[in-house]
């Protein structure tokens, strides 16, 4: 037969006040922010699809958007590819792509006309995100320049 050491009630309680104590204080703590910009990027070029498809174009913004559509899938397939480089230089080369294609796709969304005020707001969502992710990808190349 078995022995079994059953606890003592007194250090359960230790380990459960423990246990206790460090979730109250995780749950108090201000939530660290996550920056995938993996899945930011995707999300980028999903709302802007989303958004051109709602957008009636005229002659001149169907060219612009297309060059939207474009540029703005570009900077997340860019970052794909950065993260799988072979190398630093291969790594801030592609990056530094990831940052024209940002910075090409806020220049589209400003060109593109809307007067619906829903799909305005959301061009300048787009056009904030765009503007966000080229300072981002510039930060991130300024960092790994830094360090050479």
């Amino acid at each position: 037969m078995t022995n079994f050491q059953i606890p003592i009630i007194n250090e359960v309680s230790i380990i459960n006040d423990s246990i206790f104590e460090k979730c109250k204080i995780a749950m108090t703590e201000e939530p660290k922010k996550v920056f995938d910009l993996e899945s930011r990027t995707l999300t980028f070029a999903q709302k802007t699809r989303d958004f051109l498809r709602r957008h009636k174009k005229d002659f001149a913004d169907r060219e612009y958007s297309e060059q939207l559509a474009r540029s703005s899938s570009s900077v997340g397939a860019n970052y794909i590819e950065a993260t799988e480089a072979l190398s630093k230089k291969d790594f801030l080369m592609r990056i530094k792509i990831c940052r024209k294609e940002a910075k090409e796709s806020h220049y589209w969304l400003h060109l593109i006309d809307i007067q619906d005020g829903q799909l305005y707001s959301e061009k300048e969502w787009l056009e904030s995100e765009a503007k966000q992710l080229l300072l981002i990808f510039n930060a991130i190349i300024q960092k790994s320049s830094n360090n050479d």
